[in-house]
């Protein structure tokens, strides 16, 4: 599917490899439990064995931060592994977290979302300086074929704080960021491209069960993702509405963190195919071999497969 928007290629991945998003996370404790130097050494062995494992799978998503605790060293082992995940076939999904304002937001743009090294087929993003601060990501994005995850509902204690707060309307900032991503992706299915929606409160109505995504008849349809999805932890209580999204939902949390995977079915009134559970610590304490680390990810591909 050379060409097509990254929504497109994510849901043809899920419908043949399963739902299922791996992360490849060099924490010291697992580069130390694998009998590995804590180090770039270390770290690009860590690195190539879980690009050889995840051969196949949907998705891959790299942690950023433990590539870039090791400086310049550390962002070459980074771009050999996304490069290394893309040769495989495998989505590339950098989990980045990157928000800021301008020409900053638009310089962290054209490194993920551009040409460069380490430019992969999505990345992840914090809209808490405002949902519009993301619109040259988000317009990039959208120009190159890829995908950005934006953080709605994190599992993190401290992110109540911010993310349950009420705007006049009633709505919880989270659902106002989700609410928000699915404008562009309503804007994007029409042709209007993503550019300005991000703080015009296009998400904050009209988006209900007919929606994009909402269902068959729709635009995109229940099986064919828009290329904006958002971020909503696992364990939530009450996560937001994700029903009229019409992306992908990624869902961390799951297996060491306490999410359930029989649990997740419908999560946020999410569809078929819309949810993209994401496993890092669960599967990489498996390693260090290649077979054992790819028998557990295929462990938790298959708990998962009935969201697909």
């Amino acid at each position: 599917m050379a060409g097509a928007a990254f929504g497109q290629r994510l849901s043809a991945a899920i419908a043949e490899r399963g739902p299922l998003c791996l992360g490849i996370d060099p924490h010291p404790e697992l580069l130390a439990r694998w009998g590995l130097g804590v180090d770039a050494d270390g770290l690009a062995a860590f690195a190539s064995t879980c690009v050889r494992a995840f051969a196949g799978f949907a998705i891959v998503k790299p942690q950023v931060a433990f590539f870039e605790a090791y400086g310049a060293a550390g962002f070459a082992v980074l771009e050999q592994t996304i490069a290394g995940l893309s040769e495989s076939g495998v989505l590339v999904l950098a989990d980045a977290k990157r928000g800021d304002i301008g020409s900053t937001m638009a310089a962290y743009a054209q490194a993920w979302a551009g040409d460069g090294p380490l430019a992969s087929d999505a990345v992840t993003a914090s809209p808490y300086l405002g949902f519009g601060s993301l619109t040259p990501l988000l317009d990039l994005a959208a120009e190159r074929g890829r995908g950005v995850f934006v953080l709605a509902a994190t599992s993190n204690p401290e992110g109540a704080s911010v993310q349950r707060q009420r705007l006049p309307d009633g709505r919880t900032l989270a659902q106002a960021m989700v609410d928000e991503a699915a404008a562009v992706n309503r804007a994007s299915a029409s042709g209007a491209g993503a550019s300005g929606l991000g703080a015009s409160g296009l998400g904050a109505s009209g988006l209900g069960a007919s929606g994009l995504g909402a269902s068959g008849s729709g635009v995109l349809g229940p099986r064919v993702l828009g290329s904006v999805g958002v971020v909503v932890g696992a364990t939530l209580a009450d996560p937001p509405d994700v029903s009229a999204l019409g992306g992908p939902v990624l869902v961390p949390g799951v297996g060491a963190q306490g999410g359930r995977p029989e649990d997740l079915a419908g999560l946020g009134g999410a569809r078929p195919g819309q949810l993209l559970p994401a496993v890092s610590r669960e599967v990489l304490r498996a390693g260090p071999a290649v077979a054992d680390l790819r028998a557990a990810a295929e462990r938790l591909r298959d708990a998962v497969a009935h969201l697909a």
